[in-house]
């Protein structure tokens, strides 16, 4: 580092300062802070993750803990609460630590227990982005985004892109807990190189759901279940504007979902069944990464993770390589799905279109189907006292 205005040696002006330890906000600074921190945790008994390197793991005896770390926020757990203690004692004594004992917020987002359950929201947060954008008194709605479709318009540009920018910018991170409006927040955020004043009505759409749904978050129940499965679904060339498809996926851990993707495929499928396999291989691999968390987390399933599709074809292809001929064009990394049904790590079931979850994430639904899927999904408000 260059010697600082005012402290320049006048005998030695070309020299440098030398630093001991990394300063806070130089690029190297999270590098040198993780590095400090997994060394201290190996040297205690922890090891990391190999699929999430936030995520620290320590086993002693039939007792487990995680310790997860974002930046400088810690999170951490386990089955032994003495033991729990004498770790934050360790931790204090290598660290400066504040412990707030149980969670009740983290990174913006509000836990709450409730007998056997959790629940995820962000309340205060949705309050926060309403009031930036001037909604806080506005009607609410019953969906975050009309039936008819977002696309390019003719319209004149919204006349404060800023603000439409770090409005999409902070709904984005909503989706955390509220898998309901992943798919509206999608829409938009394809419009943030130039938003007109439709995509901003759009925007408000969404606002004024959350006007009316501020309390709502993500139920996480105790079952009886550790088994993996997913649903995956396309909007076949669902986009006006470049015909491309929306594709998604929904992943559950017994009774809770803990992923979900919505986004628009990079290519253009020539058929319904080829937009169907692709949302079916990004499925695979979102569900083939959580396994390897899970064992991590030394959480081990019985049967092999279930996918659930509503088209035939998808699950024939999966399964049987005679219908290669019908499907030449399709890149062969989507074909990696069908080594993993033959290698049987994962199963892929046909399921009919009124039971697939997934919908609510490549398409507008009107009010009743979109709130049967948002209670299906887990996303109530909290139960009255």
């Amino acid at each position: 580092m260059k010697q600082p205005p005012g402290f320049v040696d006048s005998a030695l002006p070309s020299q440098v300062c030398w630093l001991h330890k990394s300063l806070y906000g130089l690029k190297q600074a999270p590098r040198a802070w993780y590095t400090r921190l997994i060394d201290f945790m190996l040297s205690v008994g922890f090891h990391a993750s190999k699929v999430d390197t936030s995520l620290f793991i320590l086993s002693v005896g039939v007792d487990i803990f995680y310790l997860l770390v974002y930046i400088d926020d810690i999170l951490l757990t386990g089955s032994n609460s003495t033991m729990l203690h004498r770790l934050i004692q360790l931790l204090s004594s290598e660290f400066k630590l504040r412990d707030l004992s149980n969670v009740y917020y983290f990174l913006s987002i509000e836990v709450q227990s409730i007998a056997m359950s959790l629940i995820l929201r962000q309340h205060k947060y949705i309050f926060d982005i309403l009031a930036q954008a001037g909604m806080t008194s506005y009607k609410p709605v019953d969906t975050p985004i009309s039936t008819s479709k977002v696309t390019i318009m003719p319209d004149p540009l919204f006349s404060n892109p800023t603000q439409f920018h770090q409005i999409v910018g902070a709904l984005q991170y909503l989706t955390f807990t509220r898998p309901d409006i992943y798919f509206a927040i999608n829409k938009v955020c394809q419009f943030m190189h130039a938003p007109t004043d439709s995509h901003w009505g759009a925007v408000k759409c969404i606002l004024r759901y959350l006007q009316g749904t501020t309390t709502y978050g993500l139920h996480i129940t105790r079952g009886s279940s550790f088994d993996l499965h997913g649903f995956t679904n396309t909007d076949w060339t669902g986009s006006t504007d470049d015909h491309k498809s929306t594709g998604g996926y929904l992943v559950f851990f017994g009774q809770t979902p803990i992923s979900w993707k919505s986004s628009k495929q990079r290519t253009i499928a020539r058929s319904f069944t080829e937009a169907e396999y692709k949302a079916l291989a990004d499925g695979t691999v979102e569900v083939i990464w959580l396994q390897y968390l899970l064992r991590d987390l030394q959480i081990h399933s019985v049967f092999a993770p279930t996918i659930w599709c509503d088209n035939l074809g998808v699950t024939y292809l999966s399964a049987n390589p005679i219908f290669h001929a019908r499907t030449k064009h399709v890149k062969v990394d989507y074909h990696f799905v069908r080594d993993r049904v033959t290698k049987k790590e994962i199963q892929i079931h046909f399921i009919f279109s009124h039971d697939q979850l997934a919908d609510v994430l490549t398409k507008s639904l009107p009010t009743a189907p979109f709130t049967a899927f948002r209670f299906k999904l887990q996303v109530d408000p909290p139960p009255l006292a």
